[in-house]
């Protein structure tokens, strides 16, 4: 169960989070058909739906453009913005945005051809009957817990940034934006809670300041990066983070 939940996780940390969405840094081929497919066992929309949600986020954060705006409360940005239909400024704004990048990834048009039944297989089949299959674990267990469970536990991790990390925690880079450094949130989603720095410098493909902070998803693209299939890695430079600290950054870092 935590072995898919951390493929569940990196299909969208590392997948439709920083590389679709932001473009923070380039993966080959076999990488890119991985983290898709990890990206369906995660069931969370596919790469394209997720990725062009997420840029109106960042375009347009906390306003009524926003898909989870977090000034609307913690309910609506953690998962009441998915029981009602989509303001309307978030359609007409993100109608606006170019998203041929996404739909140019072959590996995009794929899943999203294809996205309900990679789900089922991703999701539900293949945690189910691996366990059953391999190791004798009954179905019942193996449906409920390493599929139902995992991936309840995987959307309120994930929904966690949409809305813990709005509310709670400092902000060192940037005291004028909502987004904070949870540090909960950065020890559940996989290195996703540095929020502040990462709305900052949201084409860090770190989504945090590097050192020897807890960060899986960028320890998984470096090692990418070392084996090959990652390529240009953007970062924001030291001294652009320590003059935006001195500038906005609520004095906390």
């Amino acid at each position: 169960a935590y072995f898919c939940f951390l493929l569940t996780a990196l299909g969208v940390t590392a997948g439709a989070h920083r590389l679709w969405s932001h473009r923070s840094y380039k993966a080959k081929l076999p990488l890119r058909i991985f983290l898709a497919a990890a990206n369906s066992m995660a069931f969370q929309n596919d790469i394209y739906e997720w990725s062009r949600d997420h840029r109106v986020h960042h375009k347009y954060s906390e306003t009524d453009a926003d898909p989870h705006n977090a000034r609307r409360g913690f309910f609506f940005s953690h998962i009441g913005w998915l029981f009602v239909r989509k303001h309307r400024d978030v359609i007409e704004k993100g109608r606006k945005l170019d998203f041929t990048d996404l739909l140019d990834d072959p590996v995009v048009r794929f899943q999203r051809k294809y996205y309900k039944s990679s789900v089922v297989l991703m999701c539900f089949v293949i945690p189910t009957v691996v366990p059953w299959y391999l190791w004798g674990e009954s179905l019942w267990n193996a449906y409920f817990l390493a599929s139902i469970l995992r991936y309840t536990i995987s959307l309120n991790v994930t929904w966690l940034v949409n809305s813990a990390a709005h509310m709670y925690g400092n902000r060192p880079y940037d005291k004028n934006i909502n987004p904070r450094q949870n540090t909960l949130v950065t020890l559940g989603a996989i290195g996703e809670g540095f929020h502040n720095y990462h709305h900052t410098f949201p084409f860090d493909y770190s989504a945090s300041e590097l050192g020897l902070k807890f960060n899986p998803t960028t320890w998984f693209i470096d090692f990418m990066f070392w084996l090959g299939l990652v390529t240009d890695r953007k970062q924001a430079p030291k001294e652009m983070i320590q003059a935006r600290k001195e500038r906005t950054g609520d004095g906390s870092a």
